[in-house]
């Protein structure tokens, strides 16, 4: 029985699917469900959420940038509920370039800026999603 996927974040509801596995960054770390897993229910970091397609690893995945948020999972369910979630079809690569550039621009004045410092993880997660690769 595979894994119900559903992300959502306060304007939509972004996907829904099913999955053989779901991988999150969590604050305790990166954490994989598959169906059968304890309930569990964690905050999101900025970073790739993959969605793994019911023939696992090398079926279709789904890479999915977040922000920030939680994930809650139960009964072979996943919930992964984020203030800003982006498929990879529907990321603006010029504006992350752009917005990458503004960030290191401004860490390269004051390297001790946490905001330039997240804007800067966020644009880099969106790129990577966007190319489809790891950070």
């Amino acid at each position: 029985m595979p894994l119900e996927v559903e992300l959502v974040s306060p304007e939509e509801v972004v996907l829904t699917a099913t999955a053989s596995m779901v991988v999150v960054r969590t604050t305790d770390g990166d954490i994989a469900f598959q169906p059968g897993h304890v309930p569990f229910v964690g905050v999101l970091l900025p970073e790739r959420v993959r969605i793994y397609g019911d023939e696992g690893e090398d079926g279709d995945t789904q890479l999915i940038a977040v922000h920030s948020g939680f994930v809650e999972v139960a009964h072979d369910k996943v919930a992964i509920l984020s203030d800003v979630a982006e498929l990879a079809g529907d990321i603006d690569v010029d504006r992350a370039n752009s917005a990458a550039e503004r960030a290191r621009a401004t860490l390269a004045d004051d390297p001790d800026d946490e905001e330039a410092a997240a804007a800067l993880k966020r644009a880099e997660v969106r790129l990577a999603v966007a190319a489809g690769t790891a950070i």
